[in-house]
């Protein structure tokens, strides 16, 4: 490619997501999202990725429905989950996910239909195990319910606990459970409710089967009084639907990835500590003997995006933010933990060999995910990828400050390749969501070369809270979000502009989520910018606390509504002090951060006579992922941008004329 894409070709590129090995280490599957025919949505399928870099990648699958969530039995059956009709029967159906088989050679059979759908799948032993959302009472009559439903035009879901809604959807009334079956030639048999009546037990559950097929271990949520919940770890009996708890502390939550090791002796998981008013979340890899019930920490202070045992079940290979970076490092049971790569990148989907190799996806700041061998002392193989090299519009390089305490703040800086000293390029401050989060990797959704590409030199700061810095560093902001962060992100922003190649006068900042959190508080603290742009960003927190989808989770760390944290950190305290024109964007269907956050900041702006737009989504989430409405995201954003910031006059985006 001669240049970067634009913003209509970079959303036309296809993405690698997932990446699966097959037992006997002979066979590498991904799924890669493409943008539909129709141009207004993404379609996924499977694609077989050549070990050998001289290789094709080859596609699997094809339907207008797309297919997900692949996984291969220990036979090598691969399974996987599509909306696709089923062309062997009559009026199969096709609205709702179903299980489905991809033999070597052959065309797809579909092996498993529920209702409600299927989610997530996994096969060992001869035992299959999938999940679905089943209407509470018995499954055997869902199908005939879910119609009594719709047909008497019935919406309403009456919840007798929380939560009530997750990311983008409403929970209820169906409930996660398990399904299990025996595996055949032609499909499954003997398939059965492994979960009846959960309740919420099994939303978002991680889980995987031990290697005889005799046991699920799962995560496994339990629901405490005043709003609270706790995640324990359990061991569910695929025999009798028996279940055992294998780990529980009042103060953790152990959560996935859940990962049972191949001799089926142990599960890996991680363990999160709660949270409170003083003391922030912290992370552990946590092993656990399936038998005795012994447990124990092998890495601590870690923020993982994958984790995988080694086929010898005598160490596990984990992924975690490190300095800017995402490694792989290596751990064995006693505890020695040692880093595997030592490059750049961002790896996920640890697919270990049993060579002593690891297939990973690896990204980075400065290229998307692709697949990858990492071999066992480290160096690092391209596989062949279905996403194209991209030739980048600008450098990369890695810029650090000194904040008062003495502590390093680093980041990544992002220059258009053709700033110079007597042509100097426009700076955009990015801010991270989270704020337990790090600028490491490839973002399809927040990328900084789409900005290089239109001159903006961009800065990617990791300030306080950042992941990859060890626990001081989220220590540091715990509790006092603003102030410290805005200090941060203040020195190293000074530290950049000092440079030639960078004009210090013509300034932006821009974030969003927690990032839009801070937007927001920079705009009360500073007039330094010309411009800031807030997307999905926290404004009043008393108000947000009540109403955002985790408010269990926020409590624990601002303490009950109304307490003097909400009021001294709340950046709608310091609208009067606002005098930078603000871009607000939103969603109406993000139940994280509630539409009431950008209505409100609205609201206030517009009372106030700040100069202001609204770019309002009704119907979109906490990202934006529509490919239209992304597009409109950037073309909107460059606008505004290029109105304050470049000094030129206001056009309205072609997306949205």
């Amino acid at each position: 490619m001669s240049q970067f894409p634009d913003i209509r070709e970079y959303m036309a590129l296809p993405r690698v997501n997932a990446l699966r090995l097959s037992p006997d280490g002979t066979r590498l599957v991904s799924v890669v999202q493409s943008l539909n025919p129709d141009g207004k949505s993404y379609g996924t399928a499977l694609w077989e990725i050549p070990q050998d870099p001289g290789g094709e990648p080859r596609r699997l699958t094809r339907s207008a429905k797309g297919e997900a969530g692949a996984e291969f039995a220990p036979d090598g059956t691969l399974f996987f989950v599509s909306r696709r009709p089923d062309e062997t029967v009559k009026e199969s159906g096709g609205d709702t996910a179903a299980l489905w088989l991809l033999p070597e050679r052959g065309e797809p059979v579909r092996v498993a239909t529920r209702p409600g759908g299927i989610g997530g799948v996994r096969a060992a032993g001869g035992t299959v195990v999938y999940t679905s959302e089943v209407l509470p009472g018995d499954a055997a009559t869902e199908e005939e319910r879910r119609k009594a439903r719709e047909e008497a035009g019935v919406g309403a879901i009456l919840h007798e606990g929380y939560p009530v809604r997750y990311w983008d959807h409403d929970l209820g009334p169906a409930e996660t459970r398990f399904f299990t079956g025996r595996a055949v030639r032609e499909g499954l048999e003997d398939v059965r409710d492994l979960t009846p009546g959960p309740g919420g037990a099994l939303r978002d559950a991680s889980f995987d089967l031990t290697p005889d097929g005799s046991s699920v271990i799962s995560s496994w949520q339990v629901f405490l009084p005043n709003g609270e919940v706790r995640t324990d770890l359990v061991a569910i009996d695929v025999a009798d639907g028996s279940r055992r708890t294998l780990a529980t502390s009042e103060g953790h939550d152990f959560v996935g990835p859940v990962k049972v090791s191949p001799d089926g002796r142990r599960a890996a998981c991680l363990r999160e500590r709660h949270g409170t008013e003083e003391t922030p979340i912290a992370l552990d890899l946590w092993v656990i003997d399936l038998a005795t019930g012994e447990s124990r920490a092998v890495a601590g202070e870690i923020f993982p995006a994958s984790v995988a045992w080694a086929p010898s079940s005598r160490e596990l290979f984990f992924a975690a933010d490190h300095q800017g970076r995402r490694p792989i490092f290596r751990a064995t049971l006693d505890g020695a933990v040692t880093r595997l790569t030592s490059d750049d990148g961002a790896y996920a989907e640890l697919c270990p060999a049993s060579d002593g190799s690891v297939y990973a996806l690896r990204g980075a700041i400065d290229s998307p995910p692709r697949p990858v061998r990492v071999a066992a002392d480290g160096s690092v193989t391209t596989l062949p990828s279905p996403t194209p090299p991209l030739e980048l519009p600008g450098t990369l390089t890695e810029v650090t400050a000194t904040a008062e305490d003495g502590t390093e703040i680093r980041g990544w800086l992002v220059v258009p390749a053709d700033a110079t000293a007597e042509d100097p390029a426009p700076f955009l401050l990015w801010i991270h969501g989270g704020p337990v989060s790090s600028w490491n990797d490839w973002s399809w959704r927040w990328n900084p070369w789409i900005m290089a590409r239109h001159g903006y030199a961009v800065l990617l700061p990791d300030p306080c809270m950042s992941t990859g810095y060890g626990q001081d560093m989220i220590q540091r902001g715990w509790g006092d979000w603003g102030p410290v962060t805005h200090a941060d992100l203040m020195t190293i922003t000074d530290e950049c502009l000092k440079r030639p190649e960078i004009d210090e006068q013509r300034t932006a900042a821009m974030g969003g989520s927690f990032g839009g959190y801070m937007a927001n508080w920079v705009a009360g603290h500073t007039d330094r910018f010309r411009a800031i742009v807030t997307h999905a960003s926290l404004w009043n927190l008393d108000q947000f606390a009540g109403t955002t989808d985790g408010a269990n989770f926020w409590q624990r760390e601002f303490g009950v509504l109304g307490s003097a944290r909400y009021a001294r950190l709340s950046p709608h305290r310091w609208l009067g002090e606002i005098r930078t024109p603000m871009l607000v964007i939103h969603g109406d269907k993000d139940y994280r951060v509630p539409i009431g956050e950008g209505l409100r900041l609205w609201w206030d702006l517009q009372r106030s006579g700040v100069e202001s737009k609204f770019l309002y989504f009704p119907d979109e989430n906490h990202w934006v992922l529509k490919p239209g409405n992304a597009i409109a995201w950037y073309e909107t954003v460059l606008a505004f941008l290029a109105q304050h910031v470049l000094g030129e006059e206001w056009t309205r985006p072609p997306s949205l004329s």
